[in-house]
């Protein structure tokens, strides 16, 4: 009687989370994060308990059949659903289909070959390699894909390997003591039951607390980043560079300061689609120019911004008339026009400096070289007087128009 009531509060639990998760995934917009597969994962399993309510206990029916496919097919759910929230996307239903025929088939030749034992010896048997599989997955993924949920990770493996071990146990006491192991108020059914319904009352919580988390930190970076180039914008520089600074024994930080030349004589001869396009273009030249670790951003409409951690001048430098070149040797194809555009940019070089607070006067010494540089014919790299080489990098010629068909 105490084991009937368990299992159904244990089924109030899935069904209510999973109407839960449902609910939310049809709040969230574009990607679901896994909560539908979350809700069907739910769904199943408590089908499953209700089907072993009604059984009463070992069988062979068809009811027993569906209930053993629905114990499994729930973790396979649960899986899916976790590489859906790790934006790996897995097909459902294909994948769900694919297993209950299969297992249903598995269950009719064991069944009939081996009994009833055997049958229900290997649904333990499956669950626990199931379980297994999720715990290596959450595992892996603490050293891969899930880095920043580290410790919701370790949660997540050590309540997932639970379920593994006791299925395990499971699997050793039918196969000792037969089908006399699965009665329900057994002691160690009870023990099952009872961390089945922790686990139903923890892990739903644990679940939309990840999501949450998820979209908090998506709704942060969304505001630290520029949004038609994905660059940082001045938020973002100086939030990366306050943990940086944070760090122990942190070296001095460079800034370049990067202008598109007649940026609003392209606007105004191919239009504001193609000035768009060299935005793009620059910031793509920007992230692939700046070393691994490195920071980009744009902060205003044609000023892009690159600032260098633990280096000297002379890389600066270097690096400066790498992006240089490669703009002005970089032709962009207008789409739909069947005309190619070149363009160039000036670059003022800042001295370096200690810490996030150093960023704006950073950034108005580099603005003040800039500026040298445009009136000295664009084009070319300008350092703030205060650099050890306080002579600017020129570069004579400067097309009269930087824009070509």
């Amino acid at each position: 009687m105490v084991a009937s009531t368990l299992v159904a509060m244990l089924c109030a639990h899935l069904l209510c989370f999973s109407a839960m998760f449902l609910l939310i995934s049809r709040r969230l917009p574009g990607n679901r994060m896994g909560m539908d597969v979350f809700a069907v994962g739910n769904l199943l399993l408590a089908l499953a308990y209700i089907l072993q309510l009604v059984e009463g206990g070992p069988a062979w029916s068809v009811m027993s059949v569906v209930n053993h496919t629905l114990t499994l097919a729930a973790p396979i759910a649960y899986w899916i659903g976790a590489m859906r929230f790790f934006g790996r996307q897995v097909r459902l239903w294909r994948s769900l289909i694919l297993f209950s025929v299969a297992y249903a088939i598995a269950q009719w030749l064991v069944q009939w070959n081996a009994g009833p034992t055997a049958r229900y010896a290997m649904l333990a048997a499956m669950a626990a390699v199931l379980f297994f599989a999720m715990t290596i997955t959450v595992i892996y993924g603490v050293r891969t894909f899930a880095k920043d949920l580290h410790g919701e990770m370790i949660f997540f493996a050590l309540l997932i390997s639970g379920i593994c071990i006791l299925n395990a146990l499971k699997f050793l006491k039918i196969v000792d003591d037969g089908l006399d192991a699965l009665h329900m108020d057994s002691r160690f059914q009870m023990i099952f039951y009872i961390y089945m319904s922790t686990l139903a009352t923890i892990v739903p919580p644990s679940i939309v607390w990840l999501v949450l988390r998820r979209l908090t930190d998506s709704l942060r970076n969304m505001a630290a980043r520029d949004p038609m180039t994905d660059l940082l914008n001045r938020r973002g520089l100086m939030d990366a560079l306050k943990q940086y600074f944070n760090s122990r024994n942190a070296a001095p930080a460079r800034l370049l300061l990067l202008d598109v030349d007649h940026f609003k004589r392209i606007n105004d001869t191919y239009g504001h689609q193609a000035g768009d396009e060299v935005i793009c273009q620059v910031a793509d030249l920007l992230r692939s120019t700046v070393r691994r670790g490195d920071l980009t951003g744009r902060i205003g409409g044609e000023e892009f911004v690159a600032i260098f951690l633990d280096t000297d001048d002379d890389r600066v430098i270097d690096m400066a008339e790498r992006l240089r070149a490669s703009v002005e040797s970089q032709a962009i194809n207008l789409a739909g026009s069947g005309h190619s555009l070149r363009c160039t940019v000036t670059i003022g070089v800042s001295p370096p400096f200690h810490g996030a607070h150093g960023l704006e006067d950073a950034l108005r010494q580099a603005d003040s070289a800039l500026y040298r540089g445009k009136a000295a014919g664009r084009n070319r790299i300008e350092l703030a007087d205060v650099l050890t080489h306080p002579q600017a990098h020129p570069l004579p010629h400067t097309p009269p128009l930087p824009a070509q068909p």
